[in-house]
């Protein structure tokens, strides 16, 4: 970028002796640098151009090297540099940060770039989580089936739809979640099948298709928003949820794939597709034993959910009530559904042989491919967050970036066999299997020191 093309020496290459606006200043009048003259909302405007421009021809990490040319500029340009709007428009456009973590926006734009370096580099700590297992009387109920992420939270949910929330400042379990006894259709009808978590609430789905909503600060008991029909629907396999919406993908009933709330009223809003129509009849093992998992479900972006089972991806629109948006078929090789996963753009997809491969949400187009070795022996668990792939095989975790494929690293720490897994901008998760049949939960902190 030129710095300051349009301080075209004030004009004095058009002025060509007519005068007027672009008369060329006397020698006894100060002449001022075009530079001090570009209005504050301009410079802003501008600053966030560039940043986005980097970030998206050389990656998000690129935005802060480019802001800094352009504060140096001059000293109006640098003065830009301490308008804490400024810090927001970009902490947003770059970073995808809407909720302020740190005192100034400035403060969560440099939090959220050293701490992606820090991904990057491998700077990390590491902690494993402890709870009490003595208040549970199923050797079920220790064995961890799903994992979820939130600023200040780490939520664990069990076979036995127990969820346990652990607070991530200190890493302590502050809670534990039951959801209302109910008559069972399976071994594991009531292990959790998806958590969100909100501002204020933390709701949660069983494999008997009920949703429960409890509030995080601990007022009130959890209660049932949603009943249930495990008959007509099939078994809930996943579930998951945004702002406005709760989207639940079901195996066991053709022509009831996705189910859709509104959880504001907490009332179904859709129910249709065939996605799972070939796992009909596995949905209905998956309630008494221990099986593959059959599809995984996201959401991308707010207004977008995006699912997999072993032959085909479908993106669907919220907003248009389950609207096929996209579809995306491996039925040659199939794919491993335990490596699939999305984050607010794209989805990573990985066939049976551990091709794998980053394809945005919206169009289906192919953005970098990597391979991941042993998948095709091994069974593989994956999860992505905005910059990095991240598969776990045979006890290794290895990490990729997203932007280009490119192999990184693998995690020091070795994890065993992985039953889930999850990971943000800061933080990754990992529940593994042990010799006493606990869930050993594992916590890596990425957060800028």
């Amino acid at each position: 970028m030129s710095t300051s093309s349009s301080s075209s020496d004030n004009g004095d290459s058009r002025a060509g002796g007519s005068g007027g606006v672009f008369e060329a200043p006397s020698p006894s009048r100060p002449r001022r640098g075009a530079n001090d003259v570009w209005p504050e909302p301009f410079l802003e405007s501008l600053a966030v151009q560039v940043a986005v421009n980097a970030s998206s021809s050389s990656g998000l990490l690129a935005a802060a090297p480019a802001l800094a040319n352009v504060f140096r500029v001059c000293t109006t340009w640098q003065a830009v540099s301490r308008s804490d709007h400024l810090w927001q428009l970009l902490s947003r456009q770059v970073w995808a940060r809407t909720h302020l973590m740190h005192d100034t926006w400035r403060d969560e734009f440099i939090y959220r770039h050293r701490t992606a370096r820090n991904f990057r580099t491998r700077t990390h700590t590491y902690f494993t989580l402890q709870f009490d297992p003595s208040d549970v009387d199923e050797p079920d109920s220790l064995s961890c089936r799903c994992l979820t992420l939130s600023d200040l939270y780490l939520a664990a949910g069990f076979a036995d739809g127990t969820v346990r929330l652990f607070l991530l400042n200190n890493r302590l379990h502050v809670r534990t979640l039951r959801p209302p006894l109910r008559d069972r259709f399976g071994r594991f009808s009531r292990a959790v099948s998806g958590i969100v978590i909100s501002d204020s609430r933390l709701t949660f789905a069983t494999m008997d298709g009920d949703i429960h909503v409890a509030e995080i600060d601990g007022v009130g008991h959890t209660r049932t928003a949603y009943a249930g029909d495990i008959v007509n629907d099939g078994a809930l396999v996943d579930f998951t949820g945004c702002g406005r919406w709760w989207v639940g993908l079901f195996a066991g009933v053709p022509g009831r794939a996705f189910h859709i709330w509104d959880c504001n009223s907490e009332e179904t809003t859709f129910v249709g597709g065939s996605l799972t129509d070939p796992e009909a009849v596995m949905g209905w093992h998956t309630l008494t034993e221990l099986t593959t998992s059959l599809g995984r479900l996201r959401i991308s972006g707010n207004e977008t959910a995006v699912a997999c089972t072993r032959w085909r991806i479908m993106v669907i629109d919220l907003r248009n009530q389950g609207v096929i948006i996209g579809e995306d078929e491996e039925q040659r090789r199939g794919l491993i559904v335990t490596g699939f996963d999305a984050n607010d753009e794209a989805y990573v997809r990985m066939d049976s042989r551990g091709n794998a491969s980053v394809r945005r949400v919206n169009t289906q187009q192919t953005v970098c491919e990597f391979r991941v070795s042993g998948a095709a022996q091994r069974r593989v668990m994956g999860c992505v967050n905005r910059l990095h792939a991240l598969m776990c095989a045979g006890g290794i975790m290895r990490v990729w970036e997203v932007e280009r494929g490119e192999y990184l690293y693998s995690i020091r720490e070795r994890v065993g066999e992985v039953d889930a897994i999850v990971a943000d901008d800061r933080h990754v998760a990992v529940a593994s299997s042990s010799s006493t049949a606990q869930s050993i939960i594992h916590l890596w902190d990425f957060g800028a020191l």
